[in-house]
């Protein structure tokens, strides 16, 4: 028996994310505009398979080649008369919608890869048999062949991502360990580049390793080209190892990227808006995050738009080294209404932040008020969708220029939505409150996380010509009660410098700002909760946080001693936190299900949250932000990883826990998203901003929420282009297999 994580249940939740009013509202110039960035945003999400594993663009194309010749309603009689049965073919069907909803086989929250819950012989039965097999075997059974195996291996190294022996990643070749890792981010360090938009490659050279860093872009050229000053490609001697530095990783994706980020610029709103896109779109084509840094300034600038929109190498989540950023790129539209509240929360933001608990020397010297909107998402492309971001992810433009946050409304509305036979380890008292104010709470912890989690705190700065951007001759650390003694120097950036526990302990920090600031009577009123409306908020706030804490075991590995979740690691550090503060403030017991199998509770004294609760986020999230702002690595790591610890001594069988969180756990949604099309007479380039009205329009696309909605979304997403974008996909796998082995 294959152990349940591996696989996604034939019952799992699948949700369509609802755009159409905003959509519908939209003038016709914003929807050209929004499918344009759309194009750009789903064609670099195809970069995710090539950043996730080896055999994920072989699936990828796999898949879409069996669906684009059959429907799943027409490949279901095709599957029955191959001795398919109807269970095992809707498992096929979910693991081929998750394929895509992950944009790989290695499920986006969590790491962990997914097999199809039917056997091996039954799916290649069904391929077999399919249309596109039929039609074209030669091909189709080089592509089973070449990922066949590797479509249902669970070896031990292949069960999660990871470095090394610890598991799979494509960001870094085969034979890399963090030893090569701490290696390139030194070089990279020298040389002023950033991580985000990089993979590295390591070879042999007569005898000598050389580490090739590979930049995306869609230039595959090395030298300084038209439109570029310089170019930072070149052979380099970096502590006496060969580093060279090239361009063209994912190039003719990019190439797609910027063609239609170009298209789109012609239906910008405003100047911003074309700067922006201009910038991003030279970062792709050369391959620089300065020209992204640059275009992200002018998104910072461009205030309330209707169409809000991101693209580029984001997040560092899932790079086992927390460098290197994932594709990403969503397109939504603004809902005016929350966002109301929203802004209400970025005017109170100077009055709230004085709150937080360390002094005020570790704040940021003004606080930039951002832009913080609610949007319906329209498209999200990239490895999974989060309820609540805030970017642009540079230090450096953060500290002083400002950044955005946005809530996303539609997402919020489905994600979290629950049944209560399926509620697990709360006490029967609790589960009808935690249904009906879950989202509520959600959202004042998602508007507090973004805006005063992340948007909060000093880094201490000595720069390149040795200036200091705090005053290092009186600025007293409070954990010790002397002067500050470090800080970050030259390029050193916080994610460089924290590296692998990075991207979960600020995770960490910023909820802890949400617990601690949703307390707050002033806070709740702006959402629109008071009296006991606003106690039950805090008190399902604080209890899902600690309930997310026990969920968060889902996402521990044992063997390796790693955990696979930025945000999950986060919420169990958070629940140590509050079981250590004692004094009754939270309860976890194991006790047996009603059938029979091992079980817990959870509980949480609504009396003592305002009290033992706020005192133990105080003291935690203070020593957070110091050891943060002071880049203090060792303390900031001794400390968070000595919560992060799950072991079998002490007050709680975390290990045994783990257990029961397996064998109790809920799948994770997945979303089926809308499409969009241009219909009508296609206008002269020129002439399309001039004549919104005329001749041509764009269309809302939608699909039903189920596996095969989700399915067919993604077949006629691409159905323009599809054999030559499958014909890239196949050949840009191909040209790296060799790294892998």
């Amino acid at each position: 028996m294959v152990d349940s994580q591996y696989y996604l249940p034939n019952d799992i939740g699948i949700s369509a994310l609802d755009c159409r009013e905003a959509f519908r509202l939209l003038s016709p110039q914003e929807k050209m505009y929004a499918h344009y960035l759309s194009r750009a945003a789903w064609y670099g999400g195809l970069v995710v398979l090539l950043q996730t594993s080896p055999e994920s663009a072989n699936i990828f194309v796999l898949l879409q080649r069996i669906f684009r010749k059959q429907t799943p309603d027409q490949l279901e009689q095709v599957a029955k008369a191959a001795g398919v049965s109807s269970e095992d073919y809707q498992a096929f069907l979910v693991y081929a919608a998750g394929v895509y909803a992950n944009m790989g086989n290695y499920k986006s929250f969590g790491d962990t890869k997914f097999i199809p819950n039917l056997p091996k012989d039954k799916l290649e039965a069904l391929v077999r048999a399919s249309q596109a097999f039929q039609e074209n075997p030669t091909e189709m059974e080089a592509l089973w062949g070449s990922s066949s195996c590797l479509i249902y291996s669970l070896e031990d190294r292949q069960k999660q991502l990871g470095l090394g022996d610890k598991g799979i990643t494509t960001y870094f070749s085969g034979n890399c360990c963090l030893e090569d890792a701490e290696l390139a981010q030194r070089f990279l360090d020298s040389r002023k580049l950033s991580a985000y938009n990089t993979r590295l490659f390591k070879r042999e050279n007569g005898g000598k390793p050389c580490y090739e860093v590979r930049l995306a872009s869609a230039v595959q050229k090395d030298c300084a080209v038209d439109g570029e000053a310089g170019s930072s490609c070149g052979s380099f001697t970096f502590e006496d190892k060969e580093f060279i530095v090239k361009r063209g990783d994912y190039s003719p994706l990019m190439e797609k990227v910027c063609h239609y980020l170009q298209e789109a610029q012609a239906y910008a709103a405003n100047d911003n808006q074309k700067k922006m896109l201009e910038e991003y779109r030279r970062s792709f084509e050369f391959g620089s995050i300065e020209a992204h840094k640059e275009g992200s300034r002018f998104w910072i600038k461009d205030k309330g738009p209707i169409v809000e929109s991101y693209i580029g190498f984001i997040e560092s989540y899932r790079d086992p080294f927390g460098s290197r950023g994932e594709f990403e790129g969503f397109v939504a539209v603004v809902n005016k209404a929350m966002s109301e509240r929203f802004a209400r929360l970025v005017s109170s933001a100077e009055v709230l932040l004085p709150e937080l608990p360390w002094p005020q020397q570790f704040e940021k010297d003004t606080f930039l008020k951002p832009d913080f909107t609610s949007l319906d998402v329209l498209t999200f492309a990239g490895s999974g969708i989060p309820a609540g971001i805030n970017i642009p992810n540079y230090d450096d433009i953060r500290q002083s220029e400002g950044f955005k946050n946005v809530s996303l409304g539609n997402v919020l509305a489905v994600a979290y939505a629950t049944q209560k036979e399926k509620l697990t380890f709360l006490e029967e008292k609790d589960k009808d409150l935690f249904i009906k104010w879950k989202g509520p709470s959600f959202e004042v912890q998602v508007g507090l996380h973004e805006l005063l989690g992340h948007g909060s705190g000093k880094l201490f700065v000595q720069d390149d010509r040795g200036k200091f951007n705090f005053d290092q001759s009186n600025v007293v650390n409070p954990e010790t009660g002397e002067k500050v003694s470090s800080w970050y120097r030259g390029s050193e950036t916080w994610d460089s410098k924290f590296s692998t526990i990075a991207s979960s302990y600020e995770e960490c920090r910023a909820e802890c700002v949400g617990l601690y600031l949703c307390l707050n009577k002033q806070v709740l009123s702006i959402f629109g909760h008071e009296a006991q409306e606003a106690e039950d908020v805090v008190y399902i706030n604080w209890l899902s946080m600690v309930r997310a804490g026990l969920l968060g075991l889902e996402f521990y590995t044992p063997e390796s001693k790693s955990w696979r979740q930025a945000h999950m690691q986060a919420r169990f550090v958070i629940l140590r936190v509050l079981l250590e503060a004692g004094e009754g403030l939270v309860g976890l017991e194991e006790v047996e299900g009603q059938d029979g199998k091992p079980d817990a509770r959870i509980t949480l004294d609504r009396s003592k949250i305002s009290t033992v609760g706020k005192d133990a986020i105080h003291r935690f999230l203070c020593k957070l932000q110091v050891f943060k702002s002071t880049a203090d690595v060792e303390g900031g790591r001794a400390l968070y990883e000595g919560y992060s610890t799950v072991g079998d001594t002490g007050a709680h069988n975390f290990l045994r826990l783990r257990e029961t969180v397996l064998l109790r756990k809920e799948a994770r949604k997945m979303f089926v998203q809308a499409n969009t099309r241009i219909s009508g007479n296609k206008l002269e380039f020129g002439d399309r901003h001039m004549n919104q009205t005329g001749g041509e329009n764009v269309e809302l696309v939608e699909y039903e929420s189920s596996a095969a909605g989700l399915i067919r979304s993604f077949t006629e997403r691409f159905q323009d282009d599809a054999e030559q974008l499958e014909a890239v996909l196949l050949d840009l796998n191909k040209t790296d297999a060799c790294y892998w082995c």
